[in-house]
């Protein structure tokens, strides 16, 4: 390849030996974001026409190969927007007759030329908000003020739209980069709590909205806010935040109080690479809805996926992202990580349990993928990174201990396992093994100092062998305490 001659695969971001189906879908993805009709910006319909010709080239088996033939041999790529660090638990595996434990930590944030010289984002965010009957008083009131404030607090170029639901849904402020403010506060005011929750039909029409003003140089995304359970439509709305990832649209649930269904708010963010937030009290309401509100405007990355292959005798167990937000991801191939924000790095925690068979060659292919992000201010896709983590196989172990960060994470996720275990054990009704749970979570969390949670821990403790149940709030505090703690337990940088 000459030095004049464009590199193809770099311009639709994809790696050289992607299938046609990756190559159309990268395609689709940059002439969205790059079409005449949509941008006017200058440069931009070079971009377009540079996309286009590559798809050209690479979508035709033969002028692919043709095209491949003038390549010189790959190299790693220099991403240039991106850095990726990557820490395992252990040197190197040993050769035993069992499944053997491998923690692999992530760390993945803006690269250091890039970080400050981008723009903030535009935003298009939707807020979805419960106004069923029991949202009365100062729920509601808290909430239409905060409302107003993130509506006075926004910039020329974002959009904010508001879909208030029970029951059916309404929406309160339709998406507009020109707000009449006067008119949509006082439409804000106007909401007023009354019948059911049904979450579907907040969620839906809230999609609608994003859709009318949905664009990849944006961070779309949707705060879900409610205060208790939806019945009967939760499929759906699972099914709904597969299309929203698909579309790269962002979820948050938010939940007041303790009667809302964490775990389905988990689930459904979690399809996009977002999490549930628990606030106790409606006083509180103000500063969740301000803080994320912050950290949408911060994006670096608003999705990193991690697309893999599954390697034989080798299973990807468990993945939890441990900042910028807490959450387990599920483990099917992509993994959505979340975002990578400017001033918070992205870090997951992978464990993998490699079998007995696996160990039978010099070293051993764990994962084998590749990293794609979508920084929200570059309109051109970026590179992939080529992910493949090895480990040599030895007859006796090294006696080398595990890097300093992956102890941190690994101790405080541990504490969040632990009140998984009492979690399971009380949904089927052992009370006494999940007090005894509890009561070895609150030992660990006094170790490390954290006497507040594990005072909450040894209360219901107390609640399970004595009530047979936990607290009105105590499952949903020990849960949210214990995910709190994993933030920041990746921030050391010796190794």
């Amino acid at each position: 390849m000459s030095a004049s001659q464009p590199d193809h695969y770099a311009t639709l971001g994809v790696l050289r030996d992607a299938t046609q189906e990756e190559i159309k879908r990268a395609y689709l993805e940059a002439a969205q974001r790059l079409h005449p009709d949509k941008n006017v910006a200058a440069g931009e319909t070079e971009l377009f026409l540079g996309i286009q010709q590559a798809y050209e080239i690479l979508s035709n088996p033969k002028r692919r190969a043709q095209y491949d033939a003038t390549l010189p041999p790959e190299a790693p790529i220099d991403n240039k927007f991106i850095r990726h660090e990557v820490y395992f638990s252990r040197p190197s595996l040993v050769q035993v007759k069992e499944d053997q434990l491998l923690y692999i930590l992530l760390e993945i944030e803006p690269s250091a030329k890039q970080s400050g010289s981008l723009p903030a984002p535009p935003l298009n965010l939707c807020l979805v908000l419960d106004r069923s009957t029991s949202m009365q008083g100062d729920k509601m009131d808290i909430l239409k003020a905060t409302a107003v404030q993130l509506m006075r607090a926004l910039r020329p170029q974002d959009v904010l739209s508001i879909v208030a639901f029970s029951d059916r849904a309404e929406v309160v402020v339709p998406a507009s980069i020109n707000l009449d403010r006067r008119k949509q506060e006082n439409s804000i005011q106007m909401m007023h709590p009354s019948g059911g929750t049904e979450i579907y039909q907040g969620l839906e029409a809230g999609m609608r909205e994003i859709r009318r003003t949905l664009d990849p140089s944006r961070v779309n995304h949707i705060i879900l806010l409610t205060d208790g359970e939806t019945y009967g439509d939760e499929q759906d709305c699972l099914l709904l935040a597969e299309e929203a990832a698909r579309q790269n649209v962002g979820i948050t649930g938010m939940g007041i109080g303790s009667e809302w269904n964490d775990i389905f708010l988990d689930a459904l963010a979690g399809r996009t690479g977002g999490s549930s937030v628990y606030i106790t009290e409606p006083r509180d309401i103000e500063k969740f809805l301000v803080d994320k509100f912050k950290s949408l405007t911060s994006t670096y990355a608003d999705e990193v996926l991690l697309e893999f292959k599954e390697q034989e005798r080798v299973r990807l167990n468990f993945a939890f992202r441990l900042q910028p937000e807490g959450g387990q991801i599920e483990t099917n191939s992509p993994l959505h990580l979340g975002p990578i924000l400017r001033d918070a790095p992205l870090h997951i925690l992978l464990e993998l349990v490699v079998t007995p068979g696996a160990l039978e060659e010099g070293d051993v292919l764990l994962l084998d993928g590749n990293l794609k992000a979508s920084v929200v201010s570059q309109p051109l896709p970026v590179p992939p990174i080529r992910v493949r983590l090895k480990r040599e196989v030895f007859l006796e172990p090294k006696a080398e201990p595990p890097p300093t960060r992956v102890l941190k994470a690994l101790s405080r996720l541990t504490l969040y396992r632990m009140q998984e275990r009492a979690q399971s054990a009380a949904s089927q009704g052992r009370y006494d093994e999940a007090a005894k749970h509890l009561q070895n979570l609150a030992t660990h969390l006094l170790s490390q100092g954290e006497t507040g949670v594990a005072k909450t821990a040894m209360l219901e403790a107390q609640n399970l062998e004595n009530r047979r149940a936990w607290s009105a709030s105590g499952s949903k505090d020990i849960k949210y305490k214990t995910r709190a703690l994993l933030l920041g337990s990746g921030k050391e940088k010796t190794s």
